[in-house]
């Protein structure tokens, strides 16, 4: 799906849910579909303040959960009270989440498998699945040998 029409069907979800397109909530969305890369909700806020600079915290906060509802944005939890996000711009919903324990970067692999499994796995039992999701924690073979990993994030 390109910019343009997540943008408008996040419009549209606004507006059938009963909540105002404003300039705050356009400017989270723009900031949100920039990143190729998975985001905090605080950093989502630093990169929408960059665009508008009057995007409050509490705006993020509500914003966010409205975008997962509409399926514009997937969550990531990776444990330890944190929270990762990154824009569906694909449609493709179906992807692991591999996180190394040792930076805790997130890789994202396409699943196409998840689907069939989920559902030959639900149907044995008389249920029809509504969400899934395969994560694994991984450890760097390159920080364990060397003590240098190339996706740790620079220090700043």
């Amino acid at each position: 799906m390109s910019t343009d029409a997540a943008r408008e069907k996040f419009k549209i979800y606004l507006s059938k849910k009963g909540h105002r397109v404003t300039n705050q909530r356009l400017a989270i969305f723009e900031a949100a579909f920039a990143r190729t890369e998975h985001f905090t909700a605080e950093e989502l806020l630093d990169y929408a303040r960059d665009i508008d600079d009057s995007v409050s915290r509490a705006t993020v906060y509500r914003t966010l959960p409205i975008m997962i509802e509409s399926a514009l944005v997937r969550e990531v939890d990776i444990g330890k009270n944190l929270k990762y996000y990154l824009p569906n711009s694909d449609d493709n919903t179906q992807v692991a989440q591999v996180i190394c324990v040792d930076c805790d970067r997130i890789f994202e692999v396409k699943a196409p498998f998840m689907e069939w499994y989920g559902s030959t796995v639900s149907s044995k039992l008389g249920l029809t699945p509504c969400s899934q999701r395969l994560q694994v924690n991984a450890q760097c073979d390159s920080f364990r040998k060397t003590g240098d990993c190339k996706n740790r994030p620079q220090k700043r």
